[in-house]
């Protein structure tokens, strides 16, 4: 990791852990279970990687930073609560998430159901703030596209082919199409954000969208090759579920030299198609690098 990707990295955890202190305060009397699970769930922990493309991409339009990092609050908001209800026993079962125990693990499973739903609702609420953007339709904008990359188009959709990948073998195309939605929506949505927050041409946005659709896609085969090759430990989960699960996988279908192959070549394209911006892309190139040389 080279050091503008590392030292961006620790400012994002930073601000993003500062955002959730802000906004959970843990209040007195029988609600506060329900504050601890999600400061549980959203604090000291994680990549931080959707946040991180949103600050990325906003930079190149000068955004203001306080507005970028709200985005990129709400967006990180959206991906806990997917990660607590994946985690429950009715999902992937997991009892390990961030190498702390999963909510429903620590607490119970109405209480991450609550949380979850709980951060959902918190990341419309930061989005349609005015102090996220001073024009309405740009906020109006963020909350469409978010709600649209979240739900049954989205996140959630791909959610559910995961769960139908557990009784019927998909073939390249339906995998790729599922983790363009399950991981590869949300990931998009972090870079466009920035260009929205920026009110961006249509020829940056498109340069963007480009990018966020090939590192979304390398991000996911990457995971696939930590799930193979990696160490738990670092990972902070369970690896090897799908292949115990029997699932479809960028490497059980095309091999894992083949899958590293695409994944380079999906990174060179990013890169590609950040040509327009000059040196101001530079973070965004580290971190389509860093897709391909993480070990969680």
């Amino acid at each position: 990791m080279n050091a503008l990707l590392a030292d961006a990295i620790a400012i994002v955890s930073k601000d993003i852990d500062e955002a959730f202190e802000a906004l959970l305060p843990v209040p007195r009397g029988p609600r506060a279970q329900l504050y601890e699970a999600m400061r549980h769930a959203t604090m000291n922990g994680g990549k931080r990687m959707r946040p991180l493309l949103v600050m990325a991409a906003s930079a190149l339009f000068d955004v203001d930073r306080r507005c970028a990092l709200r985005v990129a609050t709400a967006i990180e908001c959206i991906h806990v609560y997917s990660l607590i209800h994946d985690d429950m026993p009715c999902m992937d079962d997991d009892d390990l998430r961030r190498g702390k125990p999963t909510v429903h693990k620590l607490f119970d499973e109405a209480t991450a159901v609550l949380a979850g739903d709980s951060l959902h609702a918190i990341a419309f609420e930061v989005l349609a703030d005015a102090a996220t953007h001073p024009k309405a339709e740009v906020r109006c904008a963020l909350s469409l596209e978010l709600a649209r990359a979240s739900g049954p188009a989205g996140m959630a959709g791909g959610q559910m082919m995961d769960l139908v990948a557990e009784t019927t073998q998909f073939d390249l195309l339906t995998v790729t199409d599922l983790q363009a939605l399950k991981t590869g929506a949300l990931i998009s949505f972090s870079v466009e954000a920035g260009a929205m927050l920026g009110e961006a041409g249509a020829v940056e946005c498109a340069a963007l969208a480009r990018y966020a659709r090939a590192i979304g896609l390398a991000f996911q085969i990457a995971d696939d090759l930590l799930d193979v090759e990696g160490d738990p430990a670092l990972a902070g989960k369970a690896l090897q579920k799908d292949a115990a699960a029997g699932k479809a996988t960028f490497l059980s279908l095309l091999g894992i030299d083949d899958a590293r192959a695409e994944a380079q070549a999906l990174v060179t394209q990013a890169i590609e198609d950040l040509s327009i911006f000059g040196d101001d892309a530079d973070l965004l190139r580290a971190i389509a690098h860093y897709t391909l040389n993480r070990d969680r």
